[in-house]
């Protein structure tokens, strides 16, 4: 280890709410670490989010230490051992030493125990195994500091035993790589994840997109996703065929490109079906299914053009599904390059007329109160949409008094 790595391993442990609490747990017999995350990050010199505790206390001992210590203490996952103590606003997970009694693949069930070498081998890769007692040593029980100077994503003891225990490590593997690995990825670990894909199968779907979020905006995302399309890995997670290409193209892009659901897009959409698809699929939110879907429809109306259209058409396509969609389907196909050219794009797009008919006006006409309301108002949209937008009121009326007539004579 470098002077420079103990310096940022130092400035960790130097943390008020750090020390507090490690000095809460660490007495009468009992000892707390440092573990994973936040200490390969701080290794890296990279920002630590989380700090993660590994104990020797019961979890009821940790949230009564937390109490006297005057912490709060949450009980978020006690029957895996997990206690969140909450200092100043923020939280620390504070885990019990564990082993493994059972897994099948997808859950684990655990003892408590007090060896923190075993409780770090049973963690996934060498490097997230890595542990920093309070007195400032670092304890590396799978040779995790080497992997992490090679930035080699390797899995602890047997690949395939990882894998088994939860295959979601299989999707771990690969989102690790993009975000922390160089040069190939490590041969046993893909030969592994490759014979346990039908494992990804029973995997929940809310679990797969958790991995699949993170795994899209990390630095060497393109090329990753590339070999685990290679290795026959990526299109079981998607449902469908991947726009490779596409995607490296956008994956250095300002603004809008580094957002999970426009990636998710590029790599997934063609059309307005690959949305709903995606959506059962991975489980979106319902913001997130409504940016990719807008981003299908208005790919689907601009694919297959020479050029941009004209601003007139992209502003009446923008009132149908946004200014953002229209303007994330225009860089997915390569006609908008820069980010002043994206927001010039919506700026103009933004400047689409109001559109005037209410309820109301509907209603004054003769048509009954009901759906046939909502009918009309669909109907002279699309009209006025097709018309150019225009802008008054008059010629707007006239729309509507058109589809009011046509409706009625229906």
């Amino acid at each position: 280890m470098t002077g420079v790595e103990r310096q940022r391993l130092a400035a960790l442990l130097v943390r008020a709410d750090v020390t507090a609490l490690l000095s809460a747990l660490n007495r009468d017999g009992e000892e707390a670490r440092i573990v994973g995350g936040a200490v390969r990050n701080a290794l890296l010199g990279e920002p630590v989010a989380d700090i993660d505790i590994a104990t020797t206390c019961l979890p009821d001992e940790t949230m009564r230490r937390a109490r006297a210590a005057g912490f709060k203490a949450i009980p978020t996952g006690i029957e895996h051992g997990t206690v969140t103590v909450v200092i100043d606003g923020a939280p620390f997970e504070v885990t019990t030493l564990r082993r493994d009694v059972e897994t099948d693949g997808r859950h684990a069930v655990v003892a408590f125990g007090r060896d923190f070498r075993e409780d770090a081998l049973r963690r996934d890769f060498t490097f997230n195994a890595l542990g920093l007692d309070a007195a400032g040593a670092l304890h590396d029980y799978a040779d995790g500091l080497a992997d992490l100077a090679a930035r080699q994503v390797r899995f602890i003891g047997a690949a395939g035993d990882r894998i088994a225990e939860d295959y979601l490590r299989i999707l771990r593997f690969f989102r690790f790589h993009a975000r922390y690995g160089a040069g190939e990825l490590d041969r046993v670990a893909l030969d592994a994840c490759i014979a346990a894909r039908a494992g990804l199968d029973g995997l929940s779907r809310e679990r797969v997109w958790a991995e699949m979020r993170k795994l899209l905006v990390a630095p060497r995302a393109a090329e990753t996703l590339s070999a685990m399309a290679g290795a026959g890995l990526l299109m079981p997670v998607i449902g469908g065929v991947p726009h490779l290409s596409r995607f490296a193209a956008i994956a250095d892009a300002p603004g809008d490109g580094i957002y999970p659901a426009f990636r998710l897009a590029a790599l997934a959409v063609a059309v307005s079906e690959d949305a709903l698809r995606l959506r059962d699929r991975l489980r979106l939110s319902n913001a997130e299914f409504e940016r990719i879907s807008g981003l299908a429809a208005a790919l689907e109306a601009l694919s297959g053009r020479g050029r941009r259209p004209e601003i007139a058409t992209l502003r009446r396509l923008a009132h149908r599904v946004g200014a953002d969609a229209v303007a994330g389907a225009l860089v997915l196909l390569g006609t908008a390059e820069t980010l002043a050219d994206i927001q010039g794009l919506i700026a103009k797009m933004a400047h689409t007329p109001a559109f005037l008919p209410t309820g109301k006006d509907v209603l004054a006409l003769g048509i009954s109160a009901g759906p046939k309301v909502g009918q009309v108002l669909d109907e002279v949209r699309e009209a006025w949409i097709e018309a150019g937008c225009p802008t008054d009121r008059g010629e707007q009326m006239a729309l509507l008094v058109k589809a009011a007539s046509s409706l009625r004579g229906a």
